[in-house]
């Protein structure tokens, strides 16, 4: 793995807005380079170890949902702190136990670098406890969400296609989505910052609170 600047020094969890830091290491795909995803959409899914309980249940589920997410031109990375050799028994067990084959790569990290770059854990830590993190991460390796779980609950893999797609929609139309959002939903416009256009309104709330369908089309 290529070495990061300073790991000696606790590094600041991920803000949204930021680049994210770029690595080289292996995967049970062959080593990988983050800055090849540069151009593209994709999702860093951390784990604290490979063989647990939470764990399984997700790389099963989310390699079912692959083709979802690659339909939305977004790929899938899995990193956990434990060897390449490691994980790639793991995923032996997992297709023995479930028959998923997982597609997408999954990166070691034994040294926890990568997790500590991401400010996932702190330089003192014994263990990878808190390595559990789920980052969205747009065109230019720009941090747009992040989710972090406890050990104890699994991730919503529909919530994470639903956040991807939000996401992208927001973008592509510069809107903003509400509440509980789904595709097809109607977006939110940005507030309006003048006097003028605020009562230029047809109602008095359309300054700050107004709907409308992606493609022009406006409703509540």
């Amino acid at each position: 793995m290529a070495p990061f600047s300073d790991s000696t020094q606790d590094t600041p969890p991920l803000r949204i807005g930021e680049i994210v830091p770029r690595f080289t290491a292996r995967s049970t795909q062959g080593v990988i380079d983050l800055a090849d995803y540069d151009d593209r959409w994709f999702i860093l899914f951390a784990h604290p170890a490979d063989f647990t309980p939470v764990c399984t249940s997700e790389l099963i589920e989310l390699a079912k949902a692959e083709a979802d997410f690659a339909a939305l031109d977004c790929a899938l990375i899995g990193h956990s702190v434990d060897s390449l050799y490691s994980h790639l028994a793991w995923l032996r067990a997992i297709h023995e136990l479930s028959g998923v084959k997982v597609g997408f790569p999954l990166v070691e990290d034994p040294s926890m670098e990568i997790a500590r770059a991401y400010g996932m854990m702190s330089c003192d830590a014994t263990d990878a406890t808190t390595v559990r993190t789920t980052y969205f991460i747009g065109p230019g390796g720009i941090l747009h969400a992040s989710i972090c779980y406890p050990l104890n609950v699994g991730r919503s893999i529909p919530e994470m296609l639903r956040l991807v797609k939000a996401l992208q929609e927001a973008e592509r139309n510069d809107a903003l989505a509400p509440a509980n959002w789904q595709p097809g939903d109607a977006l939110l416009r940005d507030p309006e910052e003048t006097i003028g256009k605020v009562l230029s309104g047809s109602k008095a709330n359309d300054w700050f609170y107004s709907p409308f369908r992606a493609g022009g089309r406006s409703g509540k």
